[in-house]
């Protein structure tokens, strides 16, 4: 080969690294200060609602990136600012929209720099910074610390930031399970959860606040007598009462105090009762089931607008002797009474049934026959559960503590330890449910006495048929319906059995 050969190969090796550099574009190209001066940039600014090292305000976040901004000569105009205040940038699932509209700014070349007080606060998942750097690719982004800056465009610096948003991930991972292993402490010792405070209760959630525990026990009174949510509201609001945030009582407020199982004793984790708390109870736990039938009552006639086919007068009180199980109300071929077991496919089919309207109007009977006979100058207190039940309550409450012991030292597995638990807690609800828990006075005024049948139906008439439903349930603990020896279309009654509470001695 002669030299001028070698030349002309030389030559094209040169022109060949020139065109590959021209290609490789200003990715290869490393960036100054100066070159900087008059360039695009955006903020972006974060606060995690949980407890990270780092909680300096969005506010000071900004200033910061301001400051660094006016030293690099770089412009931030107003709608280039994005901030997602109490959220966090670990969970997967957690929107952040200052964080999405930041991208898709770079997205559209209007980005070149981007400015954060730490990388942590613009990312800790590993997929957000692929995300970053994949749009980096295309437009030229170089990525501001308040101590440091990243060229996304730099093989170095993409290690070295994965490197620290790997780490931000992990610290994060290990501040949640931190935090679930001292959920799960405070459960195993039924203690309540942190947080935002309780009505009725100060912020550790195991005190009363009497003033605020008088309110809630109202509450509830009054919606068992009948009283909704918004006139409750209103009549709150107008006494100048406050919430535990201090903010004026609505209908939802009202419902969230209804609906929480915290004034009862009951302990909940992930949405699930877990069992009784060490906090004393606001609200006695047979008040508390009361408020639950009449919430689901007045859901359902609630739903899509439509009113329920009927009311049955009987729910909650009419059992099943042989699952032992309360009996639901069931449309079909006419109202009726059916075993809960029928459709189940875990267990024996139990088709026991009975017609609704005859076994309403024969416990009702036996209602009216009773408040006629009753005399309210007499009656005592709300009556208590009989020695046997106490007892068995007891027995049952000793097994959820072995079952609980037993889970702790990981001789049962979760899943084992739900399930049995159910099947005590079961036992014991249906015990409960003979209780006694609002005062005679409150629940048969104006029933009882020799007008007691005229007071009756005009409770029927007005359709009172929840306050019909409550004192049925203050007077029988049960209403048995036995295995039918009989057949025929005729109604035998002889497979009622009417156990009445024991109200009086």
């Amino acid at each position: 080969m002669t030299e001028d050969d070698r030349d002309q190969q030389t030559d094209a090796r040169l022109r060949r690294a020139l065109r590959a550099r021209q290609a490789a574009g200003a990715q290869r190209e490393k960036k100054h200060r100066v070159d900087w001066a008059g360039e695009s940039a955006a903020i972006y600014c974060r606060i995690s609602h949980v407890n990270d090292d780092d909680q300096t305000g969005v506010e000071r976040q900004e200033s910061i990136c301001r400051e660094v901004a006016e030293r690099l000569g770089l412009v931030v105009d107003e709608d280039q600012v994005f901030v997602d205040n109490n959220r966090s940038a670990w969970q997967r699932k957690r929107k952040r929209p200052g964080w999405d509209a930041l991208l898709a700014e770079a997205g559209k070349g209007r980005v070149r720099h981007v400015l954060t007080y730490h990388p942590d606060r613009l990312m800790r998942q590993p997929r957000d910074l692929e995300e970053l750097l994949q749009i980096a690719d295309d437009h030229d982004i170089t990525l501001h610390g308040q101590a440091n800056r990243r060229d996304l465009a730099d093989p170095d610096d993409r290690f070295f930031l994965r490197i620290e948003v790997a780490h931000a991930c992990r610290s994060s991972d290990d501040t949640s399970r931190r935090l679930i292993d001292s959920m799960i402490d405070r459960v195993q010792d039924g203690r309540p959860h942190t947080g935002r405070r309780r009505y009725g209760y100060d912020k550790t959630g195991t005190v009363i606040v009497p003033e605020e525990a008088a309110i809630v026990r109202e509450i509830f009174t009054r919606y068992l007598d009948g009283v909704s949510p918004v006139q409750l509201a209103k009549e709150l609001y107008e006494r100048s009462e406050k919430t535990a945030e201090g903010r004026d009582w609505s209908a939802p407020r009202v419902r969230d105090v209804l609906d929480n199982r915290h004034v009862a004793g009951i302990r909940v984790f992930r949405g699930e009762e877990v069992g009784d708390g060490e906090w004393p109870a606001i609200i006695d736990r047979g008040t508390w089931l009361e408020v639950r039938e009449r919430r689901a009552y007045r859901a359902a006639k609630l739903a899509n607008g439509k009113k329920p086919s009927r009311f049955y007068l009987l729910r909650g009180v009419v059992t099943c002797t042989g699952c032992g199980r309360i009996m639901g109300g069931s449309g079909g071929s006419g109202a009726k009474y059916v075993c809960n077991h029928t459709h189940r496919l875990d267990t024996p089919r139990c088709n026991r049934a009975v017609s609704a309207p005859i076994l309403e109007e024969f416990v009702s009977e036996a209602a009216i026959n009773l408040l006629e006979r009753l005399d309210l100058s007499e009656a005592p207190a709300p009556s208590e559960l009989s020695e046997e039940d106490r007892e068995a309550i007891e027995a049952d409450r000793r097994e959820l503590d072995e079952l609980k012991d037993m889970w702790q030292k990981q001789e049962l597995k979760t899943r084992e330890y739900r399930e049995m638990r159910r099947t005590v807690e079961a036992r014991i609800a249906e015990v409960e449910r003979k209780m006694i828990v609002r005062p005679t006075s409150e629940v048969l005024d104006g029933l009882a006495g020799p007008h007691a049948r005229a007071s009756w139906e005009a409770l029927r008439a007005a359709e009172e048929y929840e306050r019909m439903n409550a004192v049925i349930r203050f007077l029988f603990a049960a209403v048995k319906i036995k295995e039918a020896t009989k057949k025929g279309r005729y109604f035998d009654y002889g497979r009622v059995d009417i156990e009445q509470n024991p109200i009086w001695n």
